[in-house]
């Protein structure tokens, strides 16, 4: 299951919420992806940002969408852009370890594997 919110101010009640029914490192529930109004850079930002002090980023499922429409691809490729830019950053500053073959890890599982980990 994968909660939204329209309004940012919940994403740490939702994210300690969903922190209680994680089984492991295997997640049953997540924080939905920034979305509608906070589907922006800085929208997208502030939720990566949320989400790395407020829980383990490596278990975001990132930017997920029902849409099959060709359209919603771009909105795919914007979020990763934003998430490697947020890495860079992070990296550049030292506050994270600046190894590209674990931040292509983290970039991957974030992008890809861990939304289908959770669907199955």
């Amino acid at each position: 299951m994968i909660i939204y919110s329209l309004n940012p101010n919940d994403y740490l009640p939702i994210m300690t919420v969903v922190g209680y029914f994680q089984g492991g490192m295997q997640q049953h529930m997540a924080l939905g992806n920034a979305w509608w109004f906070n589907d922006t850079r800085e929208g997208i930002r502030r939720q990566i940002q949320v989400m790395a002090e407020g829980s383990l980023l490596g278990n975001f499922v990132g930017m997920t969408t029902d849409s099959r429409s060709f359209l919603s691809f771009p909105r795919h490729e914007f979020f990763r852009r934003i998430l490697c830019e947020q890495l860079g950053e992070w990296a550049e500053r030292g506050e994270i370890p600046s190894d590209v073959a674990t931040l292509g890890k983290l970039v991957q599982d974030v992008s890809y594997n861990n939304a289908k980990a959770l669907f199955k």
